[in-house]
């Protein structure tokens, strides 16, 4: 995670970010937490509804290959069609991603139909082992979302 000191107040912060979602430019995710002491609860992270978008405002056209940011650039994709499907379906799914203090992450975490739902998003296909805690916790279901299955993943049927 990168900080960035630029020396504006929180609040005039948080009313740019409204106006970009209002102009449908970001939208944001909570973080999921139900009852663990370590879970990160008031967090969000924020993310384009176009990478073109992203790409003009870090000023980075470069192809894919010459690229330090593919993960972010793959995971602001997946999980932005995968928004944009839920709202036209109306599928009245709970989007989140999940972190705790001790960093344990899950790039996207979704609650549907009484089930939770774990998801990690890679670039290149790997082996991931999610955290015990969050599925044991919530008996969710985790898969590994790569370019080989992505598109079951972003087209809700």
């Amino acid at each position: 995670m990168v900080i960035i000191i630029i020396g504006i107040n929180k609040i005039t912060v948080q009313k740019y970010i409204e106006l970009l979602e209002k102009s449908y430019i970001v939208f944001r995710l909570k973080s999921f937490s139900k009852n663990l002491r370590n879970e990160i609860k008031q967090n969000r992270k924020i993310y384009f509804f176009d990478n073109g978008i992203r790409n003009m405002i870090i000023g980075n056209f470069n192809s894919l290959d010459l690229r330090n940011d593919k993960g972010a650039l793959w995971e602001n994709f997946l999980i932005s069609e995968r928004l944009k499907q839920n709202r036209y379906y109306d599928t009245f799914s709970k989007m989140y991603f999940w972190r705790t203090k001790q960093q344990q992450e899950i790039d996207f975490v979704e609650e549907r139909n009484g089930s939770i739902y774990g998801y990690e998003f890679k670039w290149a296909k790997k082996n991931v082992s999610f955290p015990g805690k969050f599925v044991e916790t919530y008996s969710a279901e985790t898969k590994v979302i790569d370019r080989t299955n992505f598109r079951e993943f972003v087209k809700i049927k």
